[in-house]
């Protein structure tokens, strides 16, 4: 049993850490303080958490053509957001926001949405729910840890950190909107 937790957990901090647009936004986010970042990664995770629920429940009844739509609007979002890191000016910069802004960044994003309906109920089956609550042990290490290092020691490279940000979301939403489209022109 603690074997399939120990290994949901490095699994949920694989998943977390790698670039991506919400690290991109948490970075930014925990110039301004821990909790501002952290706030943004909890989001993230409550959407994941919401897709558990989703595909663990009700896996046969998702409608291919709302993923398609959720495509679109993530590639959207994540311009938009790419665009707010680059004039540093994010929609919000409340940590309740940054919460908003994570969760609509995770409920949109079909990486997300396509790692829940392929190995997130993989997982499931194979090793039990015990590894999900592992994984978002892992997610919770990852988005406490994260902001707090780059709050302690990234303001030496705040301006890199942002041009590298601004790049990942620009290029994540440019991509998942042209998928979106591709997506939703073909028959």
């Amino acid at each position: 049993m603690l074997y399939i937790y120990v290994l949901g957990i490095a699994l949920g901090l694989s998943l977390a850490a790698p670039p991506g647009p919400v690290n991109s936004v948490i970075a930014h986010e925990s110039f301004k303080s821990k909790l501002h970042g952290s706030s943004v990664g909890f989001g993230a995770m409550t959407a994941d958490f919401t897709f558990f629920l989703i595909i663990y429940f009700l896996r046969s009844f998702i409608n291919a053509y709302i993923i398609r739509i959720l495509y679109i609007a993530g590639g959207i979002l994540m311009i938009y957001l790419a665009y707010g890191i680059i004039k540093s000016k994010m929609p919000s910069s409340s940590r309740k926001g940054n919460y908003l802004i994570g969760l609509l960044m995770g409920l949109t994003n079909p990486f997300q949405i396509a790692w829940w309906l392929t190995a997130g109920i993989s997982f499931v089956r194979v090793f039990s729910v015990l590894i999900i609550i592992g994984l978002f042990s892992g997610i919770i290490i990852w988005c406490t840890l994260f902001p707090y290092i780059i709050n302690r020691f990234g303001y030496k490279y705040e301006k890199y950190i942002n041009i590298f940000s601004f790049m990942v979301i620009l290029g994540f939403g440019i991509y998942i909107l042209y998928l979106g489209i591709l997506l939703l022109i073909k028959p």
